[in-house]
C-alpha cells in the first residue's frame, strides 16, 4: 500500500453558528469588564455538531459581512431592549433592566440578516423578543410583577402542529423553563404565534413565510437539553439546517 495515501477519516467540519456576546459590567474570573456568553448554550451547539462562533457586538452595518460566513445563527437571552425601540415615547418601567443600545442595534440587525438570507435561526428568551421588535412588534414592559412574570419557573407550552417547532422538538405540547418578565404584546409583521402557556403568554413566534429554518421561542431550552431530548432536538434542528445549508 503506498505509505503516501491516508487512510484516515475526513476531519469532521462543524458548521459555525453566530452566537452575539453580551456585555458584562465584571465576572468573577476576570478583572475588567467582560463579554460573556451562557456556558450551557455553547455546549448545547457543540453537542449537537455545531461549532459556536462567539461574535462580538458591533456595528449594524458590518454584520451582514460578518455574518456571511456564519452556517446558522443563535439570539441568546440577556438583558431587556431599550423601551424606546418598540414604545416611542412611552414611560420606562421601573423592572426594565440591562439595556445596551450597542447590543440592541446589532442584534435587530443579525435578525433582519437571517430572516432576509434564510439562514437557519433559533433565537432564545431575548433573541424572541428582539426578531419581535425586528418587524414592528411590541413588547410589554413587564407582566405583572413576581406573581405574573416567568422568572424561576418551568411550566408547559402548547405548540402548533405543523410548525418548525413541533417538528424540532418532536410533540405538541412540552415543559420548558423560563426566565423572563417581558414578553410578546403585538407580533411583529410577517410573524405568526405557534406556542402558547397555559396563561396565554405568546411563547414562540414563526415567520410566516420562511426561506430557511427558523424559529423563536420565549423559554431557555439550554437549560435542559443535556437532558431533554425535545429541547436538545431544537438545537439538533439548527445544527442539521445549517449543516445543510452549507453544503
Amino acid at each position: 500500500m503506498d505509505a503516501s495515501v491516508s487512510t484516515a477519516p475526513p476531519p469532521v467540519r462543524r458548521p459555525l453558528i453566530a452566537l452575539p456576546q453580551r456585555y458584562a459590567a465584571s465576572t468573577s474570573a476576570l478583572r475588567h469588564a467582560a463579554v460573556v456568553t451562557a456556558r450551557a448554550l455553547a455546549e448545547a451547539v457543540f453537542r449537537a455538531g455545531g461549532e459556536p462562533f462567539m461574535m462580538l457586538p458591533g456595528a449594524p452595518d458590518e454584520a451582514a459581512g460578518r455574518l456571511e460566513r456564519c452556517a446558522g445563527l443563535l439570539l441568546p437571552g440577556g438583558g431587556d431592549l431599550a423601551p424606546w425601540r418598540y414604545a416611542d415615547g412611552a414611560d420606562v418601567h421601573g423592572s426594565v433592566y440591562d439595556v445596551d443600545d450597542a447590543q440592541d442595534a446589532f442584534d435587530l440587525a443579525l435578525a433582519r440578516l437571517a430572516r432576509d438570507r434564510g439562514l437557519p435561526t433559533l433565537a432564545v428568551c431575548r433573541g424572541l423578543q428582539v426578531v419581535n421588535v425586528a418587524f414592528g412588534g411590541t413588547l410589554r414592559q413587564d407582566m405583572g410583577g413576581p406573581g405574573r412574570c416567568h422568572r424561576h419557573r418551568t411550566h408547559p407550552v402548547r405548540v402548533a402542529p405543523g410548525s418548525v417547532l413541533a417538528r424540532a422538538l418532536g410533540a405538541e405540547e412540552t415543559e420548558v423553563s423560563c426566565y423572563h418578565h417581558q414578553c410578546v404584546d403585538r407580533v411583529g409583521r410577517g410573524l405568526v404565534p405557534i406556542a402558547w402557556a397555559a396563561d396565554g403568554t405568546v411563547e414562540a413566534l414563526e415567520p410566516v413565510c420562511a426561506t430557511g429554518w427558523f424559529t423563536a421561542v420565549q423559554w431557555h431550552p439550554e437549560d435542559t437539553a443535556a437532558s431533554d431530548g425535545a429541547m436538545r432536538g431544537l438545537f439538533d434542528a439548527l445544527v442539521a439546517a445549517a449543516a445543510g445549508a452549507r453544503r
